[in-house]
């Protein structure tokens, strides 16, 4: 397998996907009349990517090179897969990158969930710091520069001053890899009863102090109770690394397709604006084929992205 690791090649490539993005742009009026096609005239330094776990053929048979091909059709220059732990696979993301040519920008860290980094049981938690370590890798390996963690679950046996304080010892500790690696942990706000304010998200941020250890936000996830733009603009320009975009209806608690829920994506894109945030807005909503993912995920995002 050929190793992406060095910074050389990882500038390499993302000059690649430049390039691939202006030859694009100069053929905007072809690619218009192909309604299998997504135009993307974004006034932004916006970049769309969007989870891998997203892309779902209507060919189950589909290879990791032809789930890599659906995303770029659908107007996607980027993907981000969970924690790849066999080589193979790796490979195959690796291969099928190139060949298509699209970017693997990111991994999400699949262990954090299941096995929760503020655990008290050392079996349990040292899971997701192998999953962390094993990410890291993968982004490094990959191109991309980012890795996805929750930080904290509380619950019942683990309380929220525990957590925190576990969060901020272990994902010091896991700083070190990504300062060796010169990847960037980016901390998600979840449902998982921690960071619920964007004040404490940005204590927390600030207590790590490492500048390899940023903010990961999803928009969605904070719309059942506060907004979206109040914590974009409390977090700021040095803190937010990475965006997910999803939505939500208050009204009935309930997920929905992007612009059909309570996010105001103009008062959200202002935000952004505010802060001086360009890089990535990865969607993470249902998954299905690609007429599915044009219409109800790239488009979507291209009109949020041209506000």
């Amino acid at each position: 397998m050929k190793n992406l690791s060095s910074d050389e090649k990882k500038v390499d490539r993302r000059q690649f996907m430049l390039n691939s993005t202006l030859a694009a742009g100069a053929a905007a009026g072809l690619l218009t009349a192909r309604t299998n096609m997504v135009e993307a005239a974004p006034k932004r330094n916006i970049i769309k990517s969007l989870k891998f776990g997203m892309i779902q053929p209507k060919d189950k048979k589909a290879s990791i090179e032809d789930k890599l091909r659906v995303a770029k059709e659908a107007g996607f220059a980027s993907v981000e897969p969970n924690t790849i732990f066999r080589a193979t696979d790796l490979a195959k993301f690796s291969a099928g990158a190139e060949k298509v040519g699209i970017e693997i920008d990111a991994i999400v860290c699949s262990t954090h969930w299941g096995k929760p980094l503020t655990d008290p049981d050392p079996e349990i938690y040292e899971q997701t710091i192998k999953g962390m370590r094993t990410s890291m890798l993968n982004v490094k390996d990959l191109g991309g520069d980012m890795v996805l963690l929750v930080p904290a679950v509380v619950n019942e046996n683990v309380g929220y001053e525990v957590a925190w304080k576990r969060a901020v010892e272990r994902t010091k500790m896991l700083a070190e890899d990504a300062e060796r690696l010169n990847v960037t942990i980016g901390i998600e706000n979840v449902w998982n009863k921690f960071l619920l304010s964007p004040l404490e998200a940005r204590a927390f941020i600030d207590e790590i102090d490492s500048k390899f250890v940023k903010f990961w936000f999803d928009v969605g996830n904070v719309v059942q109770f506060a907004y979206p733009e109040d914590w974009i603009r409390t977090l700021g320009g040095d803190r937010i690394a990475r965006v997910d975009v999803k939505d939500f209806k208050r009204e009935g608690n309930q997920w929905k397709e992007l612009g059909k829920g309570s996010v105001d994506w103009t008062a959200v894109m202002t935000a952004f604006d505010e802060i001086g945030y360009e890089g990535y807005f990865a969607a993470e909503v249902s998954g299905g084929d690609k007429d599915y993912l044009i219409e109800a995920v790239s488009k979507p995002m291209d009109r949020f992205i041209a506000l």
